[in-house]
């Protein structure tokens, strides 16, 4: 019996340790970006000036990065909610462009720091992915699977027709009417 209890307790705190150490593993690279953005170029000025619209991949013409800019400005002002679009043509070693997407509005502060309510969408094309990273503040309302339909039945269409503009203006236009 006592034998039994052994390898139950040895069992037990096997479990305990491993689930302490994968809890902390996941919560460093929650913290600590990929990258430092500070350290390209493009997004530390992007940074600096307070773009809105940052066509980093050159997808838009620009008459249609002003309409996206003072569609989303608009809606700033009315609310305080804050939203940036990006376009790049590499996700700079990260695998995952959601996570580019959520390092990237962190090292940005989009949103205010209060509500917690930004969001950034960030596509890219040459590797065919987009992402769209919530603040906690706007999470509530635009959960993750209200993102995932969105990009799926209205951005992607428009992707597929090489109309990467009315793909996102119509994302950004739909997430918007949502989040009123």
């Amino acid at each position: 019996m006592t034998n039994y209890s052994t390898t139950i307790a040895y069992c037990l705190l096997l479990v305990l340790l491993s689930c302490k150490s994968n809890c902390q593993e996941d919560n460093g690279k929650d913290l600590v970006p990929l990258i430092d953005f500070a350290n390209i170029k493009e997004f530390r000025e992007t940074k600096e000036l307070g773009r809105i619209v940052s066509d980093y991949d050159s997808i838009f013409k620009p008459e249609e990065r002003t309409e996206l800019e003072n569609l989303i400005n608009d809606y700033n002002i009315e609310t305080t909610r804050q939203i940036v679009v990006v376009t790049i043509d590499s996700l700079h070693g990260y695998k995952n462009v959601q996570r580019f997407a959520t390092d990237l509005a962190n090292y940005w502060g989009v949103g205010t720091k209060e509500e917690n309510n930004g969001l950034a969408f960030v596509l890219c094309k040459p590797q065919r992915k987009i992402g769209i990273a919530t603040g906690l503040g706007t999470e509530r309302v635009l959960t993750d699977s209200i993102c995932k339909v969105v990009i799926d039945s209205i951005m992607i269409p428009k992707f597929r027709e090489d109309d990467f503009y009315g793909g996102t203006k119509g994302g950004v236009f739909e997430l918007i009417k949502k989040w009123y």
